[in-house]
């Protein structure tokens, strides 16, 4: 008998429902905003703090964007992009 269950096998079930189903793709962009966010600080080896200082913003703004609880203005990105040495790229 299997006594643990996957996050995958939870995910495949949860989104069987229509509204969560609906949710979960509506935080797409949300998603990959914080996964690269995390990648590039990351590569350049810099601590949220360190970040925060350099895009002149507070540490606790870095972390709310990396884990998708914030609605960052195109100006915050745009100064958190230069502080990593990087540009922002907008499709629709």
């Amino acid at each position: 008998m299997r006594t643990y269950y996957t996050f995958e096998e939870h995910l495949k079930e949860s989104l069987k429902d229509p509204e969560f189903r609906k949710v979960w793709e509506d935080s797409e962009v949300e998603y990959q905003l914080a996964c690269q966010l995390i990648e590039k600080r990351l590569a350049r080896k810099m601590s949220q703090r360190q970040l925060a200082k350099k895009a002149k913003t507070t540490q606790s703004v870095i972390c709310h964007i990396e884990t998708m609880d914030a609605n960052p203005s195109l100006f915050l990105l745009k100064k958190i992009a230069s502080a990593l040495n990087t540009t922002i790229h907008i499709t629709l």
